[in-house]
């Protein structure tokens, strides 16, 4: 169940990009984010994607973000050891196999649980698809492997950018389910990015961008 202190909070963010029609992107934001699942929604081309980049300190901005006790730009390093994200449009993760994105998680975060890494690939039936880049995979399939990734990372915070897109029903099920089970969470927190949440799903709370 949530608690009262924030798993995620940041003050005043701003950022703009700089080709951008109108520049600013955010300006002033400020958000915390409870124990459990969160919603991140908003119109297209609101900054979903980008928020959860700048969540995952993989693009700089103005503006105070912390992770319990960790703040991104004092402590960077830890920061980020502590937050599970890999972008499913990320062209550098092409030529790589899923075999070998698993192989690297596991020094990358200190509470990563090769035995979920392992339910997940059964879970959302990835074994044949093991010794592939993720350049020869469907679009489901590259997006099963960045999930089963990140969420058996077992980081503090987790970020996910539409994770149910182009998933197989089998697929989406078994997301479901450890959607549930990560609403539960007392110490952890997920962010999930898309234009709605399943309605079975239990919510810590929404962000939403653009209102």
């Amino acid at each position: 169940m949530a608690t009262n202190a924030p798993i995620l909070q940041a003050d005043g963010l701003c950022f703009a990009y700089p080709a951008a029609p109108g520049g600013v992107l955010f300006e002033q934001l400020s958000l915390r984010v409870p124990a459990g699942v969160t919603l991140l929604c908003g119109a297209e081309g609101s900054g979903k994607t980008t928020l959860l980049q700048l969540l995952a300190g993989q693009l700089s901005a103005s503006g105070d973000i912390r992770l319990k006790d960790l703040s991104l730009a004092d402590q960077p390093e830890a920061y980020r050891r502590h937050i599970a994200w890999l972008d499913p449009r990320d062209p550098a993760l092409d030529g790589h196999t899923a075999r070998e994105i698993f192989a690297a998680r596991p020094a990358q975060y200190p509470g990563f649980d090769p035995l979920a890494l392992q339910a997940h690939i059964e879970g959302l039936s990835l074994t044949p698809h093991l010794d592939k880049t993720l350049l020869m995979l469907s679009t489901g399939s590259r997006r099963k492997v960045l999930l089963a990734a990140v969420l058996a990372s077992q980081a503090t915070l987790t970020l996910l950018d539409q994770p149910f897109m182009a998933l197989d029903r089998p697929s989406i099920n078994y997301l479901l389910e450890l959607m549930a089970q990560a609403a539960q969470q007392p110490d952890r927190a997920c962010i999930v990015a898309d234009y709605e949440a399943p309605a079975e799903l239990a919510l810590a709370s929404v962000i939403e961008l653009g209102a």
